[in-house]
């Protein structure tokens, strides 16, 4: 018989829907059961792309016996991180608090009263490697509530006390200005890995925020290192194996330090980043790699993990089927020399190897390799890599896929858009675009409610029950203004000024600027939480000032200006010390040294081709968080268009900046020049 999770639409928990486990969602029906009953709750934490999810699930979850115990001694609850980022955080802090270390499967255990007390992640079916077995640690707990309630209840209110100690404030700190942007690419430059590009040692994530901030630090200060380390670190990734070199579109993350073998889940979030990465950096630079793989990333969205909805699934699983009904990790990805020679023929197979970096011994496991390219291309046929290529993916085409997660997530969603309408805008792609514009559309008619409430997710076209946190508004946000510079259609202004008046009201303490991940009407949990840094995506912190930023560049408005410039104090204090878990917010912090750039295009006609080249030339500008309107004199669409006027009859653009504007020009180089110094 099914459990409860039969009913919920994340496709995590209907993953766990036919365990013996007696599995809740999390609800406060849940600890009321538990109260009702006088037993801890065992909370477990995942996401449906997580490896060792599967593993703690199969091994544990699905085991008669071990459900047996859980259900008489625990109520079990179950969350997907993906659409309780909120759950997943506080818990997550008192995980890492108390033991170290974090990561998922996580593995909690709390009282009825949802204070927390033990702490893991995941947890083997016997003993291993100095971990306890589940079955041992279900056990423990069993006999410590049992006989030892009253220690484990003063445990449990000194964990949650002490969490609520941990409240970020910075007072009245002023916005980072040039001292703490440098200071923090110096630190930044002590990290990098000069041989092999990136920051640290294994695993290897991508650093698409610091890139970012690399990139605009450049473009404002003309700093060769900022861009080496931005453009090494690029390449290094698209010819590594964390890249797809059949696909398109980015693995999660490396486990090694020279980008060879991935964690093969694909996440929407890290290849929407990545995708306005490469994009941006064709832009500084010309690269024709860069500009190939953001438009392959791009592609590889659209095609793989857009909704019939219009919208774009969360991931790709690592696992898939390995031929035999066994879900084997990488196996849908990787290639040995005998399947090589199998699709291509041995001459053609031969090539392939040399090219990819296939190995007889293999890169990964069992003999197979990940596809690389350890050789310049510039040494082969490109036609004729072109077709091995192609008659791979068309091979590969026919092994099991990867699973998908079609949940919407609001947020990643948001960065999608931000991508695609920009990389279409660049790179002359209308259809990505109209995706970007779909993707939009889904969110304003499925996620936003009358009073412009987001939603988390949606699936299959119907809302999620749980409500955006800051990082769906400030994301979302991010992406209309993108939109908006993009089509020159002044609504997607409009819907930004109502998420980021959701951040003024909800998010922000009035007094000292600091921003919370929860609204303050949002379900009350033992603390609320709140984190500045960025882990795999942009904190809501920064990315809410960031987005507050454009829309002042975009509107004049001051109290938008003024909590940005509140919310960017944290980057001066956390900037100069930990330079790459803030990159979203040195980003934001080199568009407010900037100004940010406030660009309007005006036209009798946005159809006039010399429109449309001023209005290319605008968004190709690198000036960082430059902001860009477009349309008719006259038009009311955007305030920047206000009381401008044509110069000698011509489509004429406007630089302005700190209140100073610049000469109007029609002349695309003059404009260039402009968006340049």
């Amino acid at each position: 018989m099914p459990n409860r999770l039969a009913h919920e639409t994340s496709p995590y928990l209907l993953q766990h829907a036919d365990n013996p486990v007696d599995w809740w969602p999390w609800s406060e029906e849940a600890f009321e059961e538990a109260r009702r009953r006088g037993v801890p709750v065992l909370l477990s934490v995942g996401y449906s792309s997580c490896h060792w999810c599967h593993v703690m699930a199969h091994e544990s979850f699905e085991d008669p016996e071990t459900a047996e115990r859980l259900n008489a001694g625990f109520v079990s609850v179950k969350v997907d991180r993906e659409e309780r980022p909120d759950v997943d955080a506080v818990y997550m802090e008192a995980v890492q608090a108390a033991t170290g270390q974090g990561g998922w499967p996580m593995t909690v255990f709390l009282t009825p009263d949802a204070e927390p007390f033990y702490f893991g992640t995941y947890f083997p079916p016997e003993p291993r490697h100095g971990m306890p077995s589940f079955r041992q640690v279900l056990e423990g707990v069993r006999q410590a509530w049992g006989e030892r309630r009253e220690e484990v209840a003063e445990v449990a209110g000194k964990i949650v006390r002490d969490l609520s100690e941990r409240e970020i404030s910075f007072g009245d700190a002023e916005a980072p200005g040039e001292q703490e942007l440098s200071q923090a690419l110096l630190g930044l430059t002590r990290e990098y890995d000069p041989q092999r590009g990136g920051f640290g040692g294994a695993p290897k994530f991508p650093p698409s925020m610091v890139v970012e901030f690399l990139l605009r630090h450049h473009a404002r200060t003309g700093a060769e290192g900022a861009l080496q380390m931005a453009q090494d670190t690029c390449e290094r990734m698209a010819r590594g194996g964390i890249y797809d070199q059949l696909g398109g579109g980015f693995a999660r993350y490396s486990v090694d330090r020279d980008w060879t073998v991935p964690h093969f889940e694909k996440m929407l979030y890290d290849n929407a980043l990545l995708c306005r990465v490469y994009a941006h950096l064709w832009r500084a630079t010309g690269s024709e790699l860069a500009r190939r793989v953001a438009l392959e990333t791009a592609d590889f969205m659209v095609r793989e993990l857009r909704t019939g909805e219009g919208g774009f699934a969360s991931a790709l699983d690592a696992d898939s089927d390995d031929g035999t009904g066994k879900h084997v990790e990488g196996v849908y990805y990787v290639w040995t020399p005998e399947q090589l020679t199998e699709a291509l023929g041995a001459e053609d197979a031969r090539l392939a190897m040399h090219y990819f970096g296939v190995t007889e011994e293999g890169t990964f496991e069992q003999g197979a390799s990940v596809l690389r390219l350890p050789q310049q291309d510039s040494v082969f046929d490109a036609e004729k890599i072109a077709g091995i290529r192609e008659r791979l993916l068309r091979k590969r085409a026919e092994r099991p896929a990867p699973g998908r997660d079609d949940k919407v997530v609001a947020a990643w969603n948001g960065l999608a858009i931000a991508a695609l309408a920009e990389t279409g805008a660049y790179f002359d792609r209308p259809d990505l675009v109209a995706a970007a514009v779909g993707a939009a559309d889904l969110l304003v008619r499925l996620h936003l409610d009358e009073q412009a409430r987001l939603s988390r997710t949606s699936k299959d076209g119907r809302a999620g029950a749980n409500a955006g946190v800051l990082e769906d508004y400030a994301d979302v946000a991010e992406g209309f203004l993108a939109l908006a510079s993009v089509t020159g259609e002044g609504v997607w202004l409009e819907f930004a000024g109502f998420l980021l008046d959701h951040v003024l009201v909800r998010f922000a303490d009035p007094e000292s600027g600091a921003l919370y991940d929860t609204a303050a009407d949002a379900e009350r949990l033992i603390r609320r939480p709140q984190d500045p840094t960025d882990n795999a995506v942009p904190s809501g912190w920064t990315a809410a000032a960031g987005a507050l930023l454009g829309y002042a560049a975009h509107t004049g408005s001051e109290p938008h200006r003024t909590a940005a410039e509140k919310a960017l104090g944290v980057v001066k204090a956390l900037g100069p010390r930990v330079p790459r878990f803030i990159g979203w917010g040195l980003a934001a912090a080199e568009a407010l040294l900037d100004g940010p750039r406030e660009v309007a295009v005006v036209a009798a006609d946005v159809d006039d081709p010399a429109a449309r080249t001023l209005l290319r030339t605008a968004l190709l500008g690198a000036a960082p968080g430059a902001v860009v309107a477009y349309g008719t004199v006259g038009s009311e669409e955007f305030p920047l268009l206000a009381d401008r006027t044509l110069r000698d009859g011509e489509p004429t653009a406007y630089v302005c900046r700190n209140f100073t504007c610049d000469a109007p020009t029609t002349d695309p180089e003059r404009l260039r020049a402009a968006l340049g110094d």
